[in-house]
């Protein structure tokens, strides 16, 4: 059989995700069409691929065969657009960045903002999610990641911490008694296949037999239900934030100190130096430098 790229890019990423609805989401196409094209690849091939589960799928024998196969194709891939694009394209192109819907949130649109103003040649992009991408194999150029990478192909290039709060919309904090504490207030958090995602585990362990009173697997979706009063949530303390004081108010209430925002600027080895993405780094370490010098005036 002839494999096509795309076909293996398609396999790559049920490997990757463990389910059609995450590769789905990663590669922004349905899952009937995914299913479709898996099951025309283990047809051809006369094997199957996946076995599927209650809870995924998993590789088969001939899966794991083809998956490292599948991996130095798609490395091949990123290397040869790389190399065009270092030819080509001195500043100017795609960027691609990797981020946790509250990075991508509250953290990217000033970023977005100045390169706008500073290089409109370049465009960003945003792929915000909870999936962790491969950038060896060019799935995104810059990743913000909660942790700095052990991985030897990776390269962190600066790490800060975001001082975070917690926020709600002003008629409901008008409504909150004089005292208050965690206990008190209506929280909204994450649902779903993400629900022990922070801040979830923190508030499970402060507030016994802790109900969330609004729940998303969206981020924005939890923002939007706190502008409408719903309750309150935790969000990171950021120039696009504090710019909008009348938006949303800070409450008077100490965070546990296992609730933190580190952020760290994670970049391939072989990407970090390429013209247009190192322009876009060095505007997140300008943001990263602020944001410490900002915390040491305050």
């Amino acid at each position: 059989m002839d494999l096509q790229w795309d076909d293996l890019r398609i396999f790559l990423a049920v490997a990757d995700a463990g389910s059609l609805s995450g590769a789905a989401r990663r590669l922004k196409a349905s899952q009937p069409t995914l299913s479709r094209r898996i099951a025309e690849m283990e047809y051809a091939l006369g094997e199957p691929l996946f076995i599927r589960k209650n809870q995924g799928i998993a590789l088969t024998k001939t899966g794991a065969r083809l998956l490292p196969a599948a991996q130095g194709m798609a490395q091949w891939a990123t290397e040869a657009n790389r190399a065009v694009d270092a030819k080509n394209s001195a500043v100017s192109g795609r960027v691609r960045i990797a981020a946790v819907p509250a990075f991508a949130f509250d953290f990217l649109p000033p970023i977005a903002e100045k390169l706008k103003r500073k290089h409109p040649q370049i465009t960003l992009e945003v792929l915000s999610g909870t999936e962790r991408l491969n950038l060896a194999r060019g799935e995104a150029d810059i990743a913000l990641r909660r942790y700095p990478s052990d991985d030897p192909d990776l390269i962190t290039v600066d790490e800060v911490v975001v001082p975070i709060g917690a926020y709600a919309s002003r008629d409901y904090a008008r409504r909150l008694p004089a005292r208050y504490d965690f206990r008190d207030l209506h929280w909204i958090a994450w649902a779903g296949e993400l629900e022990m995602v922070s801040p979830n585990p923190e508030f499970a362990a402060r507030i016994p037999d802790f109900r969330p009173a609004f729940t998303s697997d969206d981020y924005s979706v939890q923002v939007a239900a706190c502008h409408a009063g719903v309750g309150a949530m935790i969000l990171l303390k950021t120039s696009h934030r504090l710019k909008r004081p009348g938006e949303l108010v800070e409450l008077k209430l100490v965070l546990p100190t296992s609730l933190r925002a580190a952020i760290s600027i994670i970049c391939h080895k072989r990407m970090v130096d390429l013209p247009k993405v190192r322009t876009v780094v060095d505007l997140l370490r300008q943001e990263f430098a602020d944001l410490r010098k900002s915390q040491g005036s305050s």
